[in-house]
């Protein structure tokens, strides 16, 4: 009996779901999965397209790679606008997609078993180690790091132990942190200066029981920020890309207007706040200490209007009468969302409000609550930076009715 069943549509993780609701890995919308043989066949159509990298599926650093772009950027849209009710929002702009190729950070496992070392990522749900010899989402400087890390970490790790690797490609070259990686003695520090050295990496810390320790600086590793060199701690939160950096840095800007006043709220290191600074008078506001000080520093040194606030935005949120006077707020929360913080902008008489989520079902919830206060979403730019998986990013700009 013919058991031929069509791709309707993509589940948030992108799992291809028949018109009777059956699930199906790696199924684009429009494949046909034949049902009548064990494992299901699935017969490619024309938004199926052929895996970039030779470890897909195993790894599980990508989720989506046999969806073409154009594909692509319809998950990303439907997974955005699935959370929101109809009509939201008025508009919708086009999907920025991060190129192959432009990933600037990544964490890696490394384990040693029988004097073979693995160096890769884990397969997505299981602690079962992908050894990768290529990346296409890795920059071209953080791969050409790879090789050279796996010799030296073959020497240096034990047989049966692992270890972790931290990379981050800045504007003065590869900051690269190793955990578990012993820095004791005279033959240790010789190996990693040596090998930073000749990988010309800008920085190179070790991670062990005692924190973290910088071994070798040859460069201060700095991200150019709104036209700021900003120096950047070890093992730094970054945007994935440059491209999606900047994509989400032009959707905010587009969003604020003209605003001469503006509050950044979870402003970490200034990847708003000091773009913005630029034209207008910036609160910023994180719980992370170091990074407000640390933009503190720059912005003060750079003459921008920025006023640093140290606040858990969690515990505290800005009030309506703290917020009385902005002309806008743009508030960029973890993945957890701002539910407290989005409470205190509806009751506020902000007249613009900008939404930078990297979680659609938290800004789901955060949007209804802003838009129950009075505010009406009215424009939104899907960012996707984490190519090919079903983890997607946005901007979204709230207007307060009259």
């Amino acid at each position: 009996m013919s058991d031929i069943q069509a791709i309707v549509q993509l589940a948030a993780r992108g799992d291809g779901i028949t018109a009777d609701g059956r699930y199906v890995p790696l199924a684009a919308v429009g494949d046909s999965v034949d049902f009548t043989v064990q494992p299901p066949q699935i017969r490619p159509g024309p938004n199926h397209a052929a895996p970039a990298c030779t470890h897909y599926p195993a790894c599980g650093g990508c989720q989506l790679q046999h969806l073409n772009d154009d594909a692509y950027t319809r998950f990303v849209l439907d997974r955005l606008l699935r959370v929101l009710p109809a009509g939201w929002p008025a508009q919708v702009h086009p999907v920025a997609l991060s190129p192959p190729r432009s990933r600037r950070r990544a964490s890696l496992k490394a384990l040693k078993r029988g004097g073979k070392l693995s160096l890769g990522f884990h397969s997505e749900g299981t602690h079962a180690l992908v050894d990768i010899a290529d990346c296409p989402l890795l920059a071209p400087e953080l791969m050409a790091v790879l090789a050279p890390l796996r010799r030296l970490l073959k020497s240096r790790v034990r047989d049966g132990q692992g270890a972790g690797v931290a990379m981050t490609l800045t504007d003065d070259g590869v900051d690269l942190l190793l955990a578990n990686v012993s820095a004791e003695g005279l033959a240790a520090i010789e190996a990693l200066t040596d090998f930073a050295n000749a990988t010309d990496l800008a920085r190179l810390s070790v991670e062990g029981p005692g924190g973290i320790d910088t071994l070798v600086e040859r460069r201060q590793p700095t991200v150019l920020m709104g036209g700021v060199a900003v120096p950047l701690p070890v093992a730094p939160f970054l945007q994935a890309t440059r491209e999606g950096e900047a994509a989400l840095v032009a959707a905010v800007r587009a969003a604020v207007g003209d605003a001469g006043k503006i509050a950044d709220l979870f402003c970490g290191l200034g990847t708003f706040a000091l773009p913005l600074s630029q034209r207008a008078a910036v609160l910023a506001v994180d719980a992370a200490g170091p990074a407000v000080m640390a933009l503190g520093v720059v912005a003060r040194r750079a003459d921008r209007r920025v006023d640093v606030q140290h606040r858990d935005l969690f515990r505290r949120p800005l009030t309506p009468g703290e917020l009385a006077g902005m002309q806008a707020v743009v508030f960029d929360p973890p993945r957890a969302g701002a539910e407290a913080q989005a409470r205190a902008l509806a009751a506020s008489n902000v007249p613009v409000v900008v939404a930078v989520s990297c979680n659609p079902n938290s800004f789901g919830r955060d949007a209804k609550i802003l838009v129950e206060g009075g505010y009406t979403l009215n424009a939104l730019w899907p960012v996707a930076q984490f190519r090919w998986s079903s983890h997607v990013e946005l901007v979204a700009r709230f207007e307060r009715q009259p």
